[in-house]
């Protein structure tokens, strides 16, 4: 039987974390950051977090050993990271999970779940700086907050 897991969301970092990055990530049981990492140092400090990490690359990103997309699944929940958003609902996805517009988003769009962090560094119109938690259960349910930096 599987259980609850906890998931810490960033995006668009470029180049700076929170002070506070191991407290606000420490107990959960993956790190996913949407892109636009830019300094690979930040990625190190992620991984030295503990949790698995993974990363989608962005638009600021050069690695390209990151993927643009990647695809998950989680409790029978399927996932796809961006950094920038779809221009259509993705077909044969639950949840999308990206960054790029520096604004936190939760919406429902032809039955696909969208949901973007927020910005670490650089927020938009009128948003404060944020990072998010995801909690999925086992029975599929999907529990997402932003958390203000500032």
């Amino acid at each position: 039987m599987s259980s609850s897991i906890q998931i810490f969301v960033l995006s668009d970092t470029h180049d700076h974390l929170p002070p506070n990055i191991e407290a606000l990530a420490s107990g959960f049981d993956e790190i996913w950051h949407l892109g636009d990492v830019c300094a690979p140092t930040i990625l190190d400090t992620l991984e030295q977090i503990g949790p698995p990490v993974s990363i989608v690359r962005g638009n600021c990103d050069s690695n390209f050993e990151w993927p643009v997309t990647l695809e998950l699944v989680r409790n029978n929940i399927r996932f796809q990271l961006v950094h920038i958003p779809p221009s259509r609902t993705p077909a044969n996805v639950d949840v999308v999970l990206h960054g790029h517009t520096h604004v936190p988003r939760h919406e429902r769009t032809e039955g696909v779940l969208f949901l973007n962090p927020g910005c670490v560094t650089r927020p938009n119109r009128g948003a404060a700086a944020s990072v998010a938690h995801l909690e999925l259960d086992p029975e599929g349910n999907i529990s997402w907050h932003t958390v203000r930096l500032r």
